[in-house]
């Protein structure tokens, strides 16, 4: 079954067990699945309001994107567990002769890059999702800025939590220019939309003091 399609019990209990996957990249993609849902939840109490038609046009195609980003998320967690799955089989391959020793340093090397990727574009979206609440917290309903200032909270920590697998994966590489750029990418997402969002949470937080 997919991770996705399991109860909220099952798939808590799985990800409490040693089992390898599904780890942070997983439930990172989960969090962010749900607070993109909670900027929709904006949208979805804005659209046909008199007070909202200038801005409903803007909001509806917003809300598509996010039907879309939240499939996204979803379809994530799945593939995160498929990408990180081989690298996890590698650290297990005999390393008694140098020939072992050899080809288990290639595929380490190989699985650690490519268990990047899925966390990455993890964070790409939610680096997407953060800009949509930006817009659901300026011009949605009133009514639902709590919660546009909660997506921008768990969208944070999703962004956050998501790069620890990044950085995990990359510091073991030996070709380190790979690392670098990998990270790079990772620290310039980080160093640009968590600032991002905390502004939205912050906004939020002093509209309900």
């Amino acid at each position: 079954m997919a991770f996705s399609e399991m109860k909220n019990e099952e798939f808590i209990e799985v990800l409490a067990s040693k089992a390898p996957v599904p780890g942070g990249g997983g439930a990172s993609a989960l969090v962010a699945a749900v607070g993109t849902a909670l900027g929709n939840m904006v949208g979805s109490l804005t659209v046909g309001k008199k007070k909202y038609a200038e801005v409903e046009d803007e909001i509806k195609a917003l809300m598509q994107e996010c039907d879309k980003l939240q499939e996204d998320f979803l379809r994530l967690m799945d593939e995160d567990a498929k990408s990180f799955e081989p690298l996890a089989k590698a650290y297990s391959l005999p390393k008694d002769t140098p020939e072992e020793q050899a080809y288990k340093e290639e595929v380490l090397e190989r699985e650690s890059v490519n268990a990047c990727s899925v966390p990455l574009e993890i964070m790409e979206k939610c680096c997407r999702a953060i800009e949509i609440v930006e817009v659901m917290a300026a011009k949605g309903s009133v009514l639902a800025v709590s919660d546009a200032g909660a997506a921008a909270g768990l969208l944070s920590a999703a962004l956050k939590a998501v790069s620890l697998n990044v950085f995990i994966n990359t510091k073991g590489l030996k070709d380190r220019d790979k690392a670098v750029e990998l990270n790079g990418r990772a620290e310039e997402m980080l160093a640009t939309y968590v600032k991002r969002a905390d502004k939205v949470f912050d906004m939020v937080m002093e509209k309900l003091k």
